[in-house]
């Protein structure tokens, strides 16, 4: 079957993950995890992206963000792609591809996931049992939103900034939802729908998505083809 182009559209939030290949480690030391967010930062900039979260893992990173132009989003990715395998095979004495193929991504319904996906991402370092506190991992946005230091790589999305009024309404709101986490539905949501390309929200918002783009944008239900709906 052949591949579905990725879907992804301007000015809607979207949630990417990229792996490294066999799940083997993309970060060895803290001049890694630096190096990735700098090419982020340089990049988002360059291509118009807003990165709204983000997590570095071990083998594995998350991004939440929104572009403003139909290439942005794969532009940035490639560009960060390509410097930051020249960077660490440079830097390990090592040849050969270091992601597993593509990065997986999904646009999602702001209002009904955003600030779960932002959860979620910041929640990573937990699950993985890294940390028993998500304010304990120092590569994730989550200092940022707690107020503990600046990210000149975040662009907070509108929904965080009606978390409050002040600062600190807003920072005690986030900790209070990342302290009380995402429930498994939305968990398996979210990871499903980025690893597999289809939209993700509710179906007045999947109807709108879908009339925007070519490309199917859900998963289509078992022996009733999805029409797909011209621009």
């Amino acid at each position: 079957m052949a591949r579905l182009p990725r879907l992804t559209l301007p000015g809607f939030a979207h949630h990417i993950i990229q792996r490294g290949n066999n799940r083997q480690p993309i970060f060895v030391a803290a001049a890694d995890y630096q190096m990735m967010l700098d090419l982020l930062e340089e990049n988002s900039n360059k291509f118009e992206v807003a990165i709204h979260a983000y997590v570095l893992m071990g083998n594995h990173f998350h991004l939440l963000a929104t572009p403003q132009t139909a290439q942005g989003l794969a532009q940035m990715m490639q560009a960060v792609g390509r410097r930051y395998v020249r960077y660490f095979n440079d830097r390990q004495s090592r040849t050969g591809t270091l992601w597993e193929g593509r990065f997986k991504s999904t646009l999602i319904q702001s209002e009904r996931y955003l600030l779960a996906c932002m959860a979620y991402i910041d929640l990573n370092p937990v699950r993985a049992g890294m940390v028993a506190n998500a304010g304990d991992y120092p590569w994730s946005s989550f200092a940022h939103f707690l107020g503990r230091r600046t990210d000149r790589l975040i662009s907070p999305h509108p929904l965080f900034w009606e978390l409050g009024n002040t600062p600190f309404a807003r920072e005690a709101a986030y900790a209070q939802l990342v302290q009380e986490g995402v429930n498994a539905v939305e968990q398996a949501a979210l990871t499903d729908a980025t690893l597999r390309g289809w939209a993700l929200g509710e179906p007045e918002f999947l109807v709108d998505v879908q009339k925007r783009t070519l490309r199917r944008a859900i998963k289509a239900l078992a022996g009733r083809p999805t029409k797909v709906a011209k621009p």
